[in-house]
């Protein structure tokens, strides 16, 4: 497949511009005079400009490139990177057209083992972002930031997107887990229905008791898809849907540090921003700018090879006086995080055992002779 023939490059403004000699856009390769070759590349940035699918906002080309020179500008981090900008995807005839090109140019990056970054562009986007996954016969975990839950049974794309990807067939989805959402903004039947399915959500105050403990929860995901309207407005005015309340620009570079770090996480699509609608700074989309950032260092930070049973792993067991009678846990010497086992079942789903990611105070807890609560949800979901 010829990708070039699905972009727009770049305008020239962006490459003959003085760079600072450490600036991000200087350790990057771009879409400009020439496609970037994507040999050896481990990330690619993709613009989006369709917001057909929400409010009656203007298709066009300034909400993608006013992230980018936010980005651009920013200093880079330590190490070499492999990541190329590909430049804006060409929108289709219509926004479901357009969806399917980001299906498609999704699922041929992460085949090359190369990490979308979709920036830009209406927060229905991401059902192309998660059927980028349909043909690689694996579940897949879904995690989402919003405000709000976007499952309604009737009106806009962006209103009803996480809804068409639970009820999408085939089913792919493992898991759904929603962050950040407001209470008085969700339908209690709709969080209702998430419980139902053993699906994970964390509501905005509880998200803030205990941030650290929704690493765990992050590092689960295959894919992320991070509307900007679940940062408060005055952090990120140029949000489509933006909320007076929400959680703070930090607190949403932080989710994306650990995002960034998470080895299972293959695409990151971050949406709802429209340069129309931002301030005469351009604050959000310095706030946008930032979490891609903070993505990448994070990528570049990785650090935990998966393969619990080498000696990167350290396996801890406890002993219960319940059924189940043994807990497995496994401790990373490389990074310190925590993952434990959920044996396999004669009823369960897929006849093997399952390492979950947890936290320390899940084995605090289990060593207090009680069963951890994410332990629990585990069996659920899978038996």
């Amino acid at each position: 497949m010829d990708l070039q023939i699905f972009f727009e490059p770049l305008p020239e403004s962006f490459y003959q511009q003085k760079y600072s000699l450490h600036a991000f856009f200087n350790g990057i390769h771009f879409h400009g005079e020439t496609f970037p070759d994507l040999t050896g590349m481990q990330v690619a940035i993709i613009g989006l400009e369709e917001y057909r699918g929400s409010a009656t906002l203007n298709n066009g080309s300034l909400s993608s490139h006013s992230i980018r020179r936010k980005l651009y500008a920013l200093k880079k981090g330590q190490g070499a990177y492999k990541v190329a900008d590909l430049g804006n995807l060409k929108n289709g005839d219509t926004p479901k057209e357009t969806c399917q090109l980001i299906r498609s140019i999704g699922e041929l990056l992460i085949k090359m083992q190369v990490l979308p970054i979709f920036i830009g562009g209406s927060h229905d986007l991401d059902l192309g972002q998660y059927l980028s996954y349909e043909k690689m016969k694996k579940m897949v975990s879904l995690l989402t930031v919003d405000a709000k839950l976007d499952m309604e049974e009737d009106g806009r794309a962006d209103e009803t997107h996480s809804q068409d990807i639970i009820l999408h067939e085939p089913n792919f989805l493992f898991n759904y887990c929603h962050l950040a959402y407001q209470s008085f903004l969700a339908d209690i039947d709709l969080v209702t229905t998430l419980e139902k399915l053993y699906f994970d959500h964390v509501r905005l105050g509880k998200l803030r008791d205990n941030f650290k403990e929704i690493e765990p929860l992050i590092r689960n995901a295959d894919l992320l898809s991070f509307d900007i309207c679940a940062i408060k407005s005055a952090d990120a005015p140029g949000a489509i849907d933006a909320q007076p309340f929400g959680m703070t620009a930090e607190e949403a570079c932080q989710i994306c540090w650990f995002a960034g770090m998470n080895e299972k996480l293959s695409s990151f699509g971050l949406y709802g921003y429209h340069a129309d609608l931002d301030d005469t700074r351009h604050t959000t989309a310095a706030v946008a700018a930032t979490m891609v950032w903070y993505f990448i260092e994070g990528f570049y930070h990785r650090k935990d090879s998966l393969s619990f049973k080498s000696t990167d792993y350290t396996k801890y067991t406890v002993s219960l006086d319940s059924k189940p009678s043994i807990l497995h846990f496994y401790k990373s010497n490389l990074s310190g995080k925590w993952w434990m086992e959920i044996p396999a079942s004669e009823k369960g789903k897929y006849g093997r055992d399952t390492i979950i990611p947890c936290s320390y105070e899940d084995y605090q807890t289990a060593q207090r002779g009680e069963i951890p609560e994410r332990w629990v949800n585990a069996q659920l979901k899978l038996y």
